[in-house]
């Protein structure tokens, strides 16, 4: 991931990203069904679409997929819109008094776009400033990971992993950059597969460029074994 030395352009997305609203759009009775109602009802559905595209699904590599994408969509890449698959966040006195900068840099993401239920594939990069707690590092994969696996628009996304830090962690500096690609733009559309997008939200100290700048210098080092 590349960034270019003006704090500027991140002032801009950091401002402007907004889309809709910051929580997931949901149903009030989106939890009445199990996930095993939920899989027979979306088997059919799917079975529905590739009939009307005239696939055979008499043929042994087709007639199990309606069956595989239902189980894929409730149990896999849309796992994240049930409440009870949320990541217990255990947090910690900071003992040590560690009181700089932590990064969790090059965290892998995969989301799906919610315009047209393809994947998003990229980078999330999270930083906080303890004010006393800590998180174990691991969980701020699973946090990023939760929040990616439902339809997403990446700007709502990137708030959802910032305002959960914030309330795990009890303090407003915390800061996320993802950086993704869009199979509905790569594979679609304008078919652009160079070009990827990059959102960012800043709370607290964050907000000051001098903090921001220093994030942004972590995520730039090159991090070899």
């Amino acid at each position: 991931m590349k960034f270019d030395d003006n704090i500027e352009e991140f002032d801009a997305i950091g401002d402007n990203h907004i889309g809709t609203a910051t929580d997931t759009p949901m149903r009030a009775d989106a939890f009445e069904l199990s996930d095993d109602k939920k899989i027979e009802s979306i088997k059919k559905d799917v079975r529905h679409i590739m009939e009307t595209l005239g696939l055979d699904l008499t043929d042994d590599s087709l007639k199990g997929t309606p069956n595989r994408v239902a189980k894929m969509f409730v149990k896999e890449i849309f796992s994240g819109l049930n409440p009870e698959k949320k990541p217990t966040a255990s947090t910690f006195d900071n003992k040590y008094k560690y009181g700089e900068m932590l990064v969790e840099k090059n965290i892998t993401l995969y989301s799906t776009c919610e315009h047209h239920l393809l994947p998003i594939v990229g980078r999330a990069h999270v930083a906080y400033i303890s004010k006393g707690n800590v998180v174990g590092l691991s969980k701020m994969n699973r946090i990023v990971d939760y929040y990616a696996k439902r339809p997403q628009v990446q700007e709502r996304l990137t708030i959802q992993i910032v305002k959960e830090l914030q309330v795990v962690l009890g303090t407003d500096d915390v800061a996320c950059i993802i950086d993704a690609k869009h199979l509905c733009v790569n594979s679609r559309g304008i078919r652009d597969i160079e070009s990827s997008t990059v959102t960012a939200e800043f709370g607290g100290k964050f907000k000051e460029k001098d903090t921001r700048r220093e994030f942004i210098e972590y995520i730039k080092l090159e991090t070899q074994f």
